[in-house]
């Protein structure tokens, strides 16, 4: 039995369960407490297994003998969580403890998908109300107001019980906006600003120029900036924004973040969750640690600086808290130069010209080495998925004919996955290097967890993490990976690079990585190639350049300077006309100053 300190947790995916197929319900038959006459798992009213949490004893048995893995048993050790502020159900995940809204700041929520964050924004949002694992009684705020007492979100939820907290939510999913909503930008904003205040903020995001589009038209970046708009737009106590920077360039990010801390007063609240390390350290002033076991459990750290935060992130230990909850620190460093001199070129590419009806693309010559991963960079509508593309000879050049005579893998900036087809069957294929995903891909990247799932049921970030993974296993000479951070977590951001770092240095092949994401770029490249010019006009590339003076180029491009943290060495945005912004601009001293 569990002690008096600890708490058990049983976990089901009911999803992935196949009890009466195949399975012949194995976990009950194997449980040592049901072959001693008890009844710990039973078969329940939907014909998938339920676990007793309190007659578990932990061992286990049973999650190595499911043949789908669909049972995780955790003993969590702590008094602070006995009781869970939400829990989905039976077997089913639940949330310990919430982040705490902060008047006249911005709170950062930061931790891996899956652990809860999306969960706490919908609960301090009033779409949730938190039932306190009571799941059988009738939604009520009573709860969570005796829960708190004497605390800060006491007084929080007695105003959501009340309504007296006018809430403002930027959801994560804006793809899903031109299902609900049809008709024009300018309707949908003007539906939303309470404000007035539209044609200002259009103007700040440079959304100005689409409002008179229909929303099933929009790019998804327009989409993400509309969907920032129209929450900015709306009078609110707090406003939540889940992943503000998918889709946006690193300028556009930076000013969505200005319009943002633009909300506070010494009455309004913002929490942000957002994957962007640089961009969270921007625009928070404290940040919630979440942390767990994905799908299974989550907890919400308590209050920190933002530095500190995600530091203690960085480090995957809470001194507060004394929890460590990830063996591996996710460390950051100055690299020294590629020695491009002791590299052979495998790859010599011309200058490159394409015009796609008003917009027009000119490339610098130049050429890849063997080992490396060459970092792409620039805004928006600049030219990096048309320049990758033709490398993929997915459209051909306008002013010369491109025959590499090499095998080149390409992973598209969006993904539409083929209906009914398992994840495992995509990695049974003659052309993977079955050695190469076991020893070096799926032990990172943990392919196999979802090798049953079809792909079109995948996650954005699964999704994301299978096309990746088996464009590195194709044994390709050049590997082309369109915006691989996408939808996946700052944990998973780094064992992506890690992964594809891993590949290229064994395999003595090229990755050619395009993303907006400035610390997974510094992170994994060796070279940059930089974009500069109009957005969806005209333009142009530099030829592959050393780290630092590629990325001195584009946050020139960019007005933006950088500095490293003195205890992480992680790359921070350093805030406009700072003093250190000011001093390292002057010298020309872009990235990255220690300090």
């Amino acid at each position: 039995m569990a002690k008096k300190d600890s708490v058990r947790i049983a976990v089901i995916d009911k999803e992935k369960c196949i009890n009466g197929d195949g399975c012949a319900f194995l976990c009950s038959n194997a449980c040592p407490v049901n072959r001693a006459g008890k009844e710990c798992i039973v078969l329940g009213s939907d014909n998938k297994p339920v676990i007793s949490e309190d007659l578990c004893i932990g061992c286990s048995i049973c999650c190595k003998r499911c043949i789908v893995q669909c049972i995780s048993i955790i003993n969590l050790v702590s008094e602070k969580h006995s009781v869970p502020v939400h829990q989905y159900g039976k077997n089913a995940f639940r949330l310990f403890n919430l982040p705490v809204p902060k008047p006249n700041s911005v709170v950062g929520l930061l931790g891996r998908n899956g652990i809860g964050k999306t969960t706490a924004l919908r609960i301090l949002a009033g779409q949730l109300v938190p039932n306190f694992a009571d799941f059988d009684s009738r939604e009520s705020y009573e709860k969570a107001i005796s829960f708190f007492r004497g605390k800060e979100l006491q007084g929080f939820f007695e105003k959501l019980s009340k309504k007296q907290i006018r809430l403002s939510y930027k959801p994560q999913k804006v793809d899903e906006i031109p299902e609900i909503f049809k008709g024009k930008v300018r309707a949908l904003l003007e539906k939303a600003d309470e404000k007035k205040q539209l044609p200002q903020i259009a103007a700040e995001l440079g959304i100005d120029s689409v409002l008179d589009n229909e929303i099933s038209k929009v790019s998804g970046g327009e989409l993400q900036r509309i969907a920032i708009a129209a929450c900015a737009l709306k009078k609110a106590d707090i406003y939540y924004f889940d992943e503000p920077s998918s889709y946006l360039d690193v300028s556009q990010r930076l000013k969505a973040a200005e319009l943002i801390r633009q909300l506070l007063d010494e009455k309004t609240f913002v929490i942000v969750v957002e994957h962007d390390l640089a961009l969270l350290d921007y625009l928070s002033d404290y940040i919630h640690i979440f942390y767990g076991n994905k799908s299974v459990y989550g907890i919400a750290s308590g209050i920190k600086s933002v530095r500190n935060g995600i530091n203690e992130f960085l480090e995957g230990f809470l001194p507060e808290e004394n929890t460590r909850f990830r063996e591996k620190e996710l460390s950051f460093g100055v690299k020294p130069p590629a020695l491009s001199e002791k590299r052979k070129a495998i790859i010599e590419y011309p200058a490159l010209e394409k015009k796609l009806g008003n917009f027009s693309m000119q490339t610098s010559a130049g050429n890849f080495m063997e080992g490396e991963v060459i970092g792409v960079l620039g805004p928006n509508a600049i030219g990096k998925t048309t320049f990758v593309k033709l490398l993929a000879s997915e459209i051909k050049p306008d002013n010369i004919q491109l025959n590499f005579k090499l095998k080149i893998a390409y992973k598209p900036q969006y993904l539409k996955p083929p209906e009914k087809i398992l994840v495992q069957q995509l990695f049974s294929s003659r052309e993977i290097n079955q050695q190469l995903f076991e020893t070096e891909v799926d032990r990172k990247l943990g392919i196999k967890n979802f090798f049953e799932h079809r792909l079109d049921e995948l996650s954005g970030g699964e999704l994301q993490k299978t096309s990746i993974a088996y464009n590195l296993c194709l044994g390709a000479d050049l590997i082309l990976l369109d915006e691989p951070s996408a939808f996946i977590d700052i944990e998973d951001r780094l064992r992506v690079a890690d992964c594809i770092k891993s590949v290229v240095s064994t395999t003595k092949k090229i990755a050619l990585v395009v993303d907006h994401d400035i610390l997974f770029q510094d992170y994994i490249s060796d070279r940059l190639i930089v974009f500069s010019g109009e957005p969806a006009k005209k333009g142009f590339s530099s030829q592959p350049m050393p780290m630092h003076e590629g990325m001195n180029l584009f946050l020139k491009e960019m007005n933006v300077s950088m500095r490293r943290d003195a205890s992480s060495g992680r790359p921070r945005i350093n805030k406009l006309d700072s003093v250190l912004d000011k001093e390292q601009k002057q010298i020309g001293e872009y990235y990255y100053k220690i300090g």
